[in-house]
C-alpha cells in the first residue's frame, strides 16, 4: 500500500511540529481501545500535555500512519519526529525509566509501596503458586483503578513489595497507586476471592440529580461543563455552563483538585467519560448530571427545549 502526498503531508505536519504525538483510537479523555487507553495512561503519568490524533476521525490517516512509519498497529507514539512504537514498547520504556529519559523528565520514583497481604490472602496465594517454579505474582492497577493479579515470570524491571512472605511485583504506575493497599481473602454471597482495598483511589464519580444541580448553580458552588458539541448547545443549554474545548480543558486541569465540577450532556452518558477523565486526574469532587439536559428540561426548566 502506498500513501498519497496529501496524507503524508498531513502526518508529517503533526510529527514535525510537535514534540510528542500519539496516533490513537479515540481521545485521551475517551480512548476507544484498550491499547490506546494503556498508552495514554503511560504518557499521562510522565508528561502533562501532548498531541493526540484520533485516527477514527480520519480513515486516510488511520491507514496512512501504518505505511508512514512501517508499523502495522495503532496506537503509535512519535517523539521528536521519530517513531517510538506501540503500546507494549511504551509500557516497557515507562517501567525501565527510558520513557522519562527520552522525554527529558526526572527518573521515576521506584520506592516500593507499603502493601499489606493478610494471612488469609497469603495462604491462598501460596496455594495458587505451589508447583509453579520461576513465576511471580504480578499486581496491576490500571488508570480506572481496576486491579488484577497475574502469575508470570518476572521481567526484571518490576518494583517489589513483600508482606507475609508474599512478593508482589508491580509496574511503576501500579506502585504509585498501590500505596497502603490491603489484599485480603473474603467470603461473600458470590463466593470466595481476593478483595483489594486501595486508599489512594479517588472518590467515584457522583451521579447528581438536576434538582441538586439547580441548587448548586444557585449558590455558585459548582462549575458546570457541557460536553456536547456547539450545535447541540445552541439548541438547548443551561445558563453559565461552559463548553468543553481545549482551552476549557487546560483551565479546568489547573484548578484545585477539590473543585466541585459537574459534567452535562444530552442524557448523561457521554458526560460520564469526561467526568471519569477528571476523576483519574485526581479530582475528588466530580459529578455527572444524571439525565442530562433532557432531565433539566423535563424537571427544572421547561423553557429549555427538549430534543
Amino acid at each position: 500500500m502506498e500513501i498519497n502526498d496529501a496524507v503524508k503531508s498531513k502526518i508529517e505536519n503533526y510529527v514535525s511540529n510537535n514534540k510528542v504525538v500519539l496516533f490513537m483510537k479515540g481521545t485521551p479523555q475517551q480512548p476507544q481501545c484498550g491499547f490506546s487507553a494503556k498508552t495514554v495512561a503511560a504518557l499521562d503519568s510522565v508528561i502533562p500535555d501532548y498531541v493526540a490524533v484520533n485516527v477514527l476521525d480520519d480513515a486516510e490517516i488511520r491507514e496512512g500512519i501504518k505505511v508512514y512509519g512501517n508499523w502495522p498497529t495503532i496506537p503509535q507514539l512519535y517523539i521528536d519526529g521519530e517513531l517510538v512504537g506501540g503500546c507494549d514498547i511504551v509500557l516497557t520504556m515507562l517501567n525501565s525509566g527510558e520513557l522519562h529519559q527520552t522525554l527529558g523528565m526526572e527518573q521515576p520514583d521506584r520506592t516500593a509501596p507499603d502493601i499489606t497481604v493478610t494471612p488469609a490472602a497469603a495462604e491462598k496465594i501460596l496455594e495458587a503458586m505451589e508447583g509453579h517454579e520461576g513465576i511471580g505474582l504480578h499486581f496491576a492497577i490500571d488508570a480506572n483503578w481496576s486491579s488484577q493479579f497475574n502469575l508470570a515470570p518476572a521481567q526484571g524491571h518490576e518494583i517489589v513489595s513483600e508482606s507475609n512472605g508474599i512478593k508482589v511485583l508491580m509496574d511503576i504506575a501500579t506502585a504509585q497507586r498501590a500505596r497502603d493497599a490491603v489484599i485480603d481473602w473474603v467470603s461473600t454471597m458470590q463466593g470466595e476471592g481476593l478483595a483489594i482495598e486501595l486508599p489512594m483511589a479517588p472518590a467515584p464519580v457522583r451521579q447528581m440529580t438536576v434538582q441538586e444541580l439547580a441548587e448548586a448553580l444557585k449558590s455558585g458552588s459548582i462549575t458546570l461543563v457541557d460536553v456536547r458539541g456547539e450545535d447541540e448547545r445552541a439548541r438547548a443549554s443551561i445558563e453559565g455552563a461552559r463548553g468543553l474545548d481545549r482551552e476549557t480543558m487546560e483551565q479546568l486541569e489547573q484548578l484545585p483538585k477539590d473543585t466541585a465540577i459537574a459534567f452535562l450532556c444530552h442524557h448523561g452518558n457521554s458526560s460520564m467519560g469526561a467526568a471519569e477523565y477528571f476523576r483519574k486526574q485526581g479530582f475528588t469532587n466530580i459529578s455527572n448530571v444524571a439525565g442530562g439536559i433532557h432531565a433539566w428540561s423535563m424537571e427544572i426548566d421547561s423553557s429549555v427545549p427538549a430534543y
